[in-house]
């Protein structure tokens, strides 16, 4: 049988393809009921990745973007939590910055993830315990210990607020659209940091999760909890991505604050 990362890293790349694909030909766009814009080459993604991944396991549970959410995944062992497009603002303007997100998750914890950005032909993948990749070869989280002229993800007018209790220093900071695709950044060591204080779902977070621990990156939320799976909300307030020597020194800040859960 075919192990569960050979699995998703076939489905990812079958599915970039159906995305580039997709894109040449025209898209059809639309908007859901949360205001977020979809396209037909999501749906096709995310009906590609099911069939693919549902038949070679019909026992783990599905959660998707792009899928009605059926609570009968709490109660299966493992899960597959999916985002067909996870960028899909930037993949609409026809710029590079998108992945399909592939997660296999057991107990809470995500133990196989895939990343893949087929505009710059770029495949992330991590297994539990066993380090991450980018095309093949190891990737690290950077060595930055200081946060002054630290290479951050985010929005820069956040970090500009006036309101902090703790000024941030002077940063680079830069913007991609994909949390995942951000976090995927900071594992790699081309960026130091990634935050996000707004809420984001299991399926924006289980694959790039597992992919910048494997990295040696740490995560959490704006106050150092870690983050579980599969829950029934399926999402996580904030996200602080980081390298090891930058997390607590964000932490420092973002604790200060209050964020819904």
């Amino acid at each position: 049988m075919t192990d569960d990362l050979s699995l998703i890293r076939e489905a990812a790349l079958a599915g970039g393809a159906l995305a580039l694909n997709c894109a040449e030909a025209g898209l059809s766009i639309r908007t859901k009921s949360d205001g977020t814009p979809v396209t037909d080459a999501d749906e096709a993604v995310d009906a590609l990745l099911f069939r693919r991944l549902m038949s070679a396991r019909p026992d783990y549970g599905w959660l998707s973007e792009e899928t009605a959410d059926d609570p009968a995944r709490l109660r299966t062992e493992r899960q597959f939590i999916v985002d067909p497009i996870d960028g899909t603002r930037a993949y609409m303007a026809g710029k590079p910055w998108y992945v399909v997100s592939i997660a296999v998750v057991e107990a809470g914890q995500t133990i196989a993830a895939v990343l893949y950005a087929p505009a710059l032909g770029e495949l992330f993948e991590a297994r539990l315990g066993q380090g991450a990749t980018l095309n093949g070869a190891r990737i690290s989280a950077s060595a930055a210990t200081e946060l002054e002229g630290a290479a951050m993800l985010g929005d820069a007018a956040m970090f500009r607020d006036p309101r902090w209790p703790i000024p941030w220093p002077p940063m680079r900071v830069e913007s991609r659209n994909a949390i995942a695709y951000r976090m995927a950044l900071v594992a790699c060591g081309a960026f130091d940091a990634a935050v996000a204080l707004r809420a984001k779902q299991d399926w924006d977070m289980a694959a790039a999760t597992l992919i910048c621990m494997e990295a040696g990156a740490v995560v959490s939320d704006h106050r150092g909890r870690p983050f579980a799976f599969n829950t029934t909300k399926a999402r996580v307030p904030s996200v602080i991505c980081a390298a090891p020597g930058l997390h607590r020194l964000i932490l420092t800040r973002t604790e200060l604050i209050d964020l819904p859960d």
